[in-house]
């Protein structure tokens, strides 16, 4: 594939809507093309030899590979299921590959985010139906899949859903059962710590500030 240059009105437009500098959506550029141009070249023919419908923009399974090796976001696959399904794809969102604007933007929010902005990306991801609430349910599902089963665990369970009420007697400020985002808000505020509470989300520091896009 040819060298593609970032258009000018795109790079002036992402300096002005991201947190990146102008050399580092240059960059972040270089790397959506080579990792686009990668995924096609995995994608195998048909078995009549035809050639497969060209991937424009960034798959789930790219994306996948990208979030464990260059960021360090070593999570559990149904944490980063959602942060995949969070991600901003298509008109109507949540469908296709992921275009080189919305992957600059939610790259600008995982990697120098204001803590609003992580706040939001945390929560949506946990907010596994997306209906503006983390409720026990979906507390119960993302603890039960990072907590290893101990042996002689007779219920495991039930240690999870002990779990599900430390953390949201922690997290439901207004005290009606389930966690609205300025609930998430003001505990997250308060102890800095339950930002990630049920699952990592985001990348490590040392990779935020080690630049791994250049």
């Amino acid at each position: 594939m040819p060298h593609r240059k970032l258009k000018e009105k795109t790079l002036e437009s992402l300096y002005k809507n991201t947190h990146f500098n102008k050399n580092e959506l240059e960059a972040l550029y270089c790397m959506y093309r080579k990792l686009v141009t990668s995924a096609q070249s995995m994608v195998p023919t048909s078995a009549i030899g035809q050639s497969p419908a060209k991937l424009d923009g960034i798959d789930q399974c790219t994306f996948r590979d990208v979030m464990h090796s260059t960021f360090d976001l070593v999570t559990e696959e149904a944490v980063l299921e959602r942060v995949w399904a969070t991600w901003e794809r298509g008109a109507g969102g949540g469908e296709g590959a992921i275009k080189f604007e919305p992957w600059a933007r939610g790259l600008s929010k995982m990697l120098k985010g204001t803590d609003e902005e992580r706040r939001i990306h945390c929560f949506s991801v946990y907010d596994l139906n997306g209906d503006g609430y983390i409720t026990r349910d979906e507390m119960f599902l993302l603890l039960k899949n990072s907590l290893l089963k101990q042996p002689g665990d007779e219920d495991p369970d039930e240690g999870v859903r002990d779990l599900v009420e430390l953390v949201l007697k922690k997290l439901d400020v207004d005290k009606d059962g389930k966690v609205s985002l300025d609930d998430y808000r003001e505990a997250v505020t308060q102890e800095p710590l339950l930002l990630e509470a049920f699952g990592q989300c985001l990348p490590s520091k040392r990779q935020a500030m080690a630049k791994p896009y250049h």
